[in-house]
């Protein structure tokens, strides 16, 4: 008796038509009050899903999702879909420390039939346990309710100081199967992402440092929510798409991680623009000094002229 053993191959993953692909982690405009600007919001959003981005990711980290209230969220939301994007195209940033306000949150999402939920831990309290993380995701998943679906798991060490453990993965996957989707890995740890990448590569794997993006396409990612795809949303959509490397997108975010990440995002979407009222950024984030945003942009211009070239 013979048996036939399926091995996960590069065709299987790019004839696959449920990937996640390319979502642009797509920055807030402001106006001169520090009100978000929905037009050029809404404008900033179809330009990246008509050059590569399958979708937007609103209030993430670098919408400065932490600094938009409940209220803006629900606005904004509704704003888009009456825009013409369909929920479909749109993923939803959470950021809470409470478990209540978190699934609130999650619920208007999914109420909305948005894509999916990008879902960060809760980040005031240091030194966590999986046990406690567990017990707070558990409890977002309970509130939210029976219609708890495609929750992408956000572990960025970085900003919140808490590390979502692969373990902790498997532990939420085991307890919720029809919640978790996904991890979004913004950890810029390669060996922890090719863990992640080993054990869970069935759901949703998305790569959030863009230095890593092919490489972690190649072993089995389904994309990225990317702040660069601000920006450049064509040559990222290729590194989501076929794992093609990049190196002048390595380049970029190497310069960009020079200076505080969101300001000099948002300065480079100015410099594209030409609208240099992109460059604001809510309190307690400021504005790259002009001589710093000059110097970024100079370099841009260097890295994709001569690569397009």
């Amino acid at each position: 008796m013979s048996v036939s053993v399926h091995l996960w191959t590069w065709e299987d993953k790019v004839s696959d038509v449920n990937r996640f692909g390319l979502s642009a982690a797509l920055a807030t405009p402001f106006d001169s009050a520090m009100r978000i600007d929905t037009g050029k919001a809404l404008e900033h959003a179809d330009f990246c899903l008509d050059n590569g981005c399958g979708s937007v990711t609103l209030f993430g980290t670098t919408g400065e999702g932490s600094s938009i209230s409940k209220e803006e969220r629900g606005l904004l939301l509704r704003a888009f879909i009456d825009g013409g994007i369909e929920p479909r195209q749109i993923v939803i940033g959470v950021m809470a420390n409470s478990y209540v306000d978190a699934a609130e949150q999650t619920r208007q999402a999914l109420d909305a039939g948005c894509r999916s939920v990008l879902l960060a831990p809760p980040s005031y309290f240091k030194n966590l346990s999986d046990d406690g993380l567990f017990e707070w995701f558990s409890a977002v998943f309970t509130h939210v309710g029976a219609g708890c679906r495609d929750i992408i798991l956000y572990n960025i060490p970085s900003v919140t100081a808490v590390e979502i453990s692969v373990a902790l993965v498997s532990r939420l996957r085991e307890a919720f199967p029809a919640a978790v989707a996904g991890v979004k890995d913004s950890s810029g740890n390669w060996p922890y992402t090719e863990t992640l990448l080993a054990a869970h590569r069935d759901i949703a794997i998305l790569i959030g440092d863009e230095r890593s993006l092919s490489a972690g396409v190649r072993l089995g990612g389904q994309g990225a929510i990317s702040g660069l795809a601000n920006i450049y949303p064509d040559r990222l959509s290729v590194m989501a798409a076929e794992g093609r490397d990049d190196q002048s997108v390595v380049d970029a975010v190497n310069e960009i991680v020079k200076f505080p990440v969101i300001p000099a995002v948002k300065a480079l979407i100015a410099h594209q623009t030409g609208d240099d009222g992109w460059r604001r950024a809510r309190a307690p984030l400021q504005s790259i000094p002009v001589s710093d945003a000059n110097r970024l942009r100079g370099i841009f211009d260097r890295l994709f002229r001569a690569s397009a070239a």
